[in-house]
């Protein structure tokens, strides 16, 4: 009797301290990105499995709204990536908006840091891949493939570093990518987006002038600002821009302030920041990595890493993007241009820099658009592919084995 009495305490102690450890696990960063690297590797497994056909039916299932038109998302990962993104991009603009409220970006020196990283960053790997493929015009058409940096796969892999990583360096890389993504967009939009819609155009002027002005007469209800960025949505949609942008404007519209007598009250941002954020990491960015990281390595063979256009993005985004981001991030703070984020040493930065280089999903867009019909949409693919890995594993093994006097102090 004692002896299952003493059975039924250790299982219940067991269970206690199984519970208390998942919880811990689900409520650190590294739990996000756990889930989310499972995800993205189990898209990738089925993908290159028996089971690729429903893989591949399950992503392209038909599921469009007829309301929308003809540039309405078609299937589930069209929604995943053009619909429940535009939350994500919410929530980082968000929290970079809380540092320039009156955190590590709140100067303007500190901001244009990031930004100024972010062109450095385009230019250099789009130079890398220019020289690579010089002689190859049909590749040469390629040269945006890696100049973005893919903020859904790079921002989990800071967080999950914890003390690895500066508060103010964690603000500078995800102001960063935004500006890089949205830089991207631009991209795309001038040099491989369809003819835009200038009546949609207008329309997302005017929404956006809306928020501004809801903003500044100073309306916080929730509400107000979610159907805006439904409209918005919609008209960039219909514009021909990338739709996640309304998840940037939203962002920024956003009071962080709060309008009644209790100054306790919390603030529209931080109410949308703590609701958005769990379905962000635990269900929108596992469901990205799963749909867009299962690419087919059918037909795949080493010797197609040595051709022009492959070789040229695995290039530019393991060398001309750390080069391009680091190079004009330091000679920007050596003129005095800007300002270093605080508790950020330059071996830091390096590291921080490599991540820079995790191209994926941006890159992937780009290069369907810019090989549309081309025999070099697969290669292009395997140096993203590669590319990308290679970049999250240099930065990752970096910033995670940087010498002790570089570390933030333990908390």
């Amino acid at each position: 009797m004692e002896a299952c009495l003493i059975q039924q305490r250790g299982m219940s102690e067991f269970s206690v301290a199984s519970t208390v450890h998942i919880r811990r696990f689900l409520a650190s960063p590294a739990g996000g990105a756990s889930v989310l690297l499972l995800a993205s590797l189990l898209g990738l497994v089925l993908a290159n499995s028996s089971w690729a056909l429903g893989y591949d039916t399950l992503i392209t299932a038909p599921m469009k709204l007829s309301i929308l038109g003809e540039r309405g998302p078609e299937n589930i990962d069209a929604w995943v990536s053009d619909g429940l993104m535009t939350l994500f991009f919410l929530v980082v603009i968000l929290e970079i908006k809380k540092e320039i409220v009156s955190g590590h970006l709140s100067s303007l020196r500190s901001i244009a840091l990031p930004l100024i990283g972010a062109l450095g960053g385009m230019i250099v790997p789009a130079l890398t891949y220019l020289l690579v493929t010089c002689g190859h015009p049909e590749a040469t058409r390629g040269w945006a493939v890696p100049v973005a940096t893919d903020a859904a796969f790079t921002l989990p892999i800071i967080l999950a570093l914890g003390r690895h990583v500066s508060p103010g360096a964690r603000a500078w890389l995800m102001a960063l990518a935004i500006f890089d993504d949205v830089l991207g967009i631009v991209v795309i939009a001038l040099f491989y987006g369809s003819a835009l819609y200038w009546p949609a155009l207008i329309a997302v002027v005017i929404v956006t002038a809306a928020l501004v002005g809801a903003n500044r007469v100073g309306i916080r209800t929730l509400w107000s600002y979610g159907i805006g960025c439904v409209l918005l949505w919609v008209a960039l949609l219909d514009s021909g821009l990338h739709p996640t942008l309304a998840g940037v404007i939203t962002g920024l519209c956003l009071p962080v302030v709060t309008s009644g007598m209790d100054a306790r009250q919390a603030t529209p941002l931080d109410r949308t920041s703590s609701a958005l954020t769990p379905f962000v990491t635990w269900v929108v960015l596992p469901l990205f990595g799963f749909m867009n990281v299962g690419v087919s390595l059918a037909g795949v063979h080493p010797d197609m890493m040595l051709e022009a256009a492959p070789l040229g993005i695995m290039l530019g985004l393991i060398v001309g993007k750390p080069v391009g981001v680091f190079g004009v991030t330091m000679l920007s703070t050596r003129l005095k241009v800007a300002t270093l984020p605080a508790e950020t040493p330059t071996r830091m930065l390096f590291g921080l820099s490599l991540l820079c280089g995790i191209g994926f999903t941006i890159s992937l867009f780009i290069a369907n658009l810019a090989f549309s019909g081309s025999d070099l949409v697969t290669p292009a693919k395997m140096g993203i592919f590669a590319g990308s890995v290679l970049s999250a594993l240099m930065g990752w093994l970096w910033l995670r084995f940087l010498p002790q006097h570089d570390r933030l102090p333990s908390q």
